[in-house]
């Protein structure tokens, strides 16, 4: 804005300044005839003049700088399998990671490749390399859109005319079959890269995190190899041994200050915040309110209040907060007193690849004690290939041969997997406790486990009304497995324990904004009908703040009718002081609630939907409404799906494939909005 300010007043001050001198001139020169003389420049040559002036200072201030982009000249020629990732919560890149690896079991040479590093147009350079292939790990984000790393490499596939004949290519989805687009993403990418030209060289893998997503990817892999060792003629060297990527350097002479604390990107950039704030930047955000939602029952709902005054960030009612969280500090010292090992001690793990772009597998130096406990997730089940790595460690033949079996792909051992592991909910500290012989070096268990990823919640604010806070309502993960330990979410309890405290000593959370399509409409006067039980409610109290905002403005705002559920009326009705006054004051024009367990028979949103058929069909149908659905996509939102059918059927006269194909445009005109997960 300042920028933008100095050059109209630098062009303004052009224009006025000719304008003053070819005034003084006409003024002062007069020729024999004593007619006024043709001035030096006219009107319209000072007019020019002046634009071109003020697009050049638009251009030397406003100029996109370029980033050094790596492109595929920098592929050492040997390198012939590139998986690229595109990954928002860390699994498609522990994906390629393993595609990588397993790479060398073929004789060829692997590497995983985060496109945003890129310049994916540079695609079809890869045919330049003998015996070469990409693989694509996509993992289908939101509403079917790709994941922020590789938006870029997306929107330039849906641009291009390159011609790709002669570059290999396979592609593994990631997604959930809860959701509406199921692996759209990666679908999109398998269909694409072949329009393009390009050689498939196996079929297209689809991965369900609703079932088993690694399942589903060892399945593929398992004959995607074969597939690869026939189109290249290759064979596997017969090495199946654990292949380390990093080795150890213990560093004990390092001056602390050179020693990441936490850190996503920049050292010491929790020292000395600068914006732009982002997911390798967060801002820390101290904690200004912290309190119990709920009045009564066994769980623990919450609102959070962050301020963000001194950040600069800015976000839209509907966007998502991503918090980056810590480990149980309990749980980082039982790893450490298990494993014998000193936590304090100053490490990097550093590749053993030296022309690989990733030179750690987190930020170093740190010490072990900062891995596990701000870069490492220590508090989910160990994926199978962890147990296959850690195996040789086990020095009793039995457990040994019990870790390879859960690590393979037998029935045998996918029911042993699944019974010991993920029924039983055992983390890497319960299964080291569980097995007294595995005594695995601690270098290597922080190489296996995968980072530690943010957390996303729905904003529960808006931003006209709370300019300089981020509201969050989350509920605390807290039960009892099988093996009778308790598991705890680490970002709920973490969350929960920063508590404002009467000292004037602030906690804080490392957080940035990540931008959503969640979005009221575009005009107020278009009714919203909000559908959101339990923390579902979150964006809609954004929602219904910026309506009531809106109002204030003295704008046309139409009717705003919010479904909400929960359990009791008297224990977990959240937010109902905020609700029903803005119920009374004409904000909310309805307030629906479900208390599901206070009658014999359970009600849900999705009974009062259809109890409200004809006025919601008249809002939908006749008068442009707006619906959003928030919360639980496995159950509710399908549920909520199903109501508005039958609605449409009932009241609308639609036959079942017609109203599917109706809400389905719904969607597409962004009148039909989902913020759900499972």
């Amino acid at each position: 804005r300042t920028k933008s300010h100095q050059f109209y007043c630098f062009s303004t001050h052009i224009c006025s300044l000719n304008y003053v001198k070819m005034e003084d001139g006409e003024s002062q020169l007069l020729s024999d005839e004593g007619q006024t003389p043709e001035p030096l420049l006219g009107s319209l040559d000072i007019f020019i003049f002046s634009l071109i002036a003020g697009l050049l200072i638009y251009w030397f201030l406003f100029r996109k700088k370029t980033e050094p982009v790596l492109d595929f000249k920098t592929f050492p020629a040997n390198r012939n399998v590139v998986v690229f990732y595109g990954s928002q919560t860390g699994t498609a890149e522990e994906f390629a990671n393993r595609l990588a690896k397993d790479a060398h079991r073929y004789g060829m040479k692997g590497m995983a490749a985060d496109p945003e590093e890129y310049d994916m147009s540079e695609l079809s350079r890869l045919k330049e390399i003998p015996n070469s292939m990409a693989v694509f790990c996509m993992a289908t984000y939101g509403e079917g859109d790709p994941t922020d790393n590789a938006q870029e490499f997306y929107d330039w596939m849906q641009g291009t005319d390159d011609d790709l004949e002669g570059v290999n290519f396979a592609v593994f989805g990631l997604g959930n079959k809860t959701y509406e687009h199921f692996n759209a993403t990666g679908k999109y990418t398998d269909k694409r890269l072949a329009e393009l030209g390009g050689k498939r060289v196996f079929d297209l893998g689809l991965g369900d995190d609703d079932s088993n997503l690694e399942e589903d990817f060892i399945s593929w892999k398992e004959q995607f190899w074969p597939a690869v060792c026939e189109f290249f003629g290759v064979e596997a060297t017969g090495e199946d041994s654990s292949i380390r990527q990093f080795e150890l350097v213990v560093h004990n002479d390092i001056n602390m200050n050179q020693v990441y604390t936490g850190e996503m990107g920049r050292l010491k950039s929790f020292q000395t915040q600068k914006p732009p704030f982002d997911s390798k930047n967060p801002f820390l955000a101290p904690v200004s309110v912290n309190r119990k939602l709920n009045k009564g029952g066994n769980r623990h709902l919450m609102h959070i209040e962050l301020d963000i005054m001194d950040s600069k960030i800015r976000y839209d009612a509907g966007d998502h907060v991503a918090v980056y969280p810590i480990n149980d500090a309990v749980v980082v010292s039982r790893i450490g007193e298990r494993l014998g090992v000193d936590l304090d001690t100053a490490i990097s793990l550093k590749n053993l690849d030296e022309e690989c772009n990733k030179k750690h597998p987190f930020p170093c130096p740190t010490t072990y004690r900062t891995a596990l406990s701000h870069y490492l997730d220590i508090n989910n089940k160990p994926r199978k290939n962890v147990l296959y790595d850690l195996a040789q460690y086990a020095s009793d033949p039995q457990e040994q041969e019990n870790m390879r079996k859960m690590a393979s792909a037998s029935p045998e051992g996918k029911a042993l997997y699944q019974s010991w592991v993920l029924d039983s909910e055992r983390n890497i500290l319960a299964i080291l406790e569980d097995l007294p012989s595995l005594n695995p070096p601690i270098d290597h268990l922080c190489e296996l486990l995968p980072r530690l990823q943010a957390r996303y919640y729905s904003i529960a604010s808006s931003s006209k009304v709370h300019p300089n806070s981020i509201h969050i309502c989350a509920v605390v993960i807290e039960y009892t497995t099988e093996t009778g330990r308790v598991y705890k979410g680490v970002a709920t309890n973490w969350l929960k324990n920063k508590e404002v405290t009467e000292n004037g000593h602030k906690h804080t959370v490392p957080m940035y904004v990540r931008r959503s399509q969640f979005r009221l409409p575009f005009k107020p006067s278009n009714p919203v009908i909000m559908i959101g039980p339990g923390t579902g409610i979150a964006p809609f109290m954004g929602f219904i703040q910026e309506r009531a905002w809106q109002k204030e403005q003295g704008k046309d705002v139409g009717e705003t009718i919010l479904y909400f559920g929960c359990r009791h009326k008297n224990e977990d009705f959240l937010y109902q002081q905020e609700l029903e006054e803005f119920e009374r004051v004409g904000v909310l024009t309805q307030l629906n609630i479900a208390f599901s367990r206070d009658q014999e028979r359970k009600i849900y949103v999705q009974h009062l939907l259809k109890k409200n058929k004809e006025q919601l069909w008249k809002l939908i149908h006749s008068n442009n409404a707006h619906i959003y659905v928030c919360g639980d996509a496995r159950n509710m939102a399908r549920d909520v799906h199903t109501a508005f059918y039958e609605i449409a059927e009932e009241v609308g006269g639609l036959t079942h494939t017609q109203a599917v194909d109706y809400f389905k445009k719904l969607m597409t005109k962004g009148r039909y909005s989902q913020d759900v997960w499972s």
